[in-house]
């Protein structure tokens, strides 16, 4: 199985206004989004309406977007991440397991609603990545 690395781009509240912007200027066709308030019920009142995750098309291109929460705001050097795209569960769980040695994880490894599989750790390089797995 082939691995797939997407840019991810992580904002600050504004990733609606991101998205719509690269749809006019890039022609980005959205291919599917969940906020913060679909995410967890757990979500402050102000952050419910932010992209938890967005996918666009570019071109030949994918592009991910979202909003960072108050308590991890991004900043300069970790707005752009790579998101590592596998087709099982266990090849994700694996490149987890491995670039989280000598870093330290952002988001534990679980199924969320947009992934039967998925984490985000920044590796000993100083790396974010972001493993997500295929639904």
């Amino acid at each position: 199985m082939a691995l797939r690395l997407t840019p991810y781009l992580m904002m600050n509240g504004n990733a609606k206004e991101v998205i719509g912007y690269y749809e006019k200027a890039l022609g980005a066709e959205m291919l599917g989004m969940v906020t913060h308030g679909e995410m967890s019920t757990e979500t402050a009142e102000e952050e419910k309406n932010h992209v938890a995750h967005a996918l666009m098309k570019i071109g030949e291109a994918e592009l991910m977007v979202s909003d960072c929460g108050k308590n991890n705001p991004s900043q300069e050097g970790n707005q752009v991440t790579i998101c590592i795209t596998a087709d099982n569960v266990k090849k994700s769980k694996q490149v987890f397991d491995a670039l989280q040695q000598g870093g330290h994880v952002i988001h534990p490894f679980i199924e969320t609603p947009f992934s039967p599989g998925f984490g985000a750790v920044v590796d000993k390089f100083g790396v974010t990545f972001q493993i997500v797995t295929e639904s």
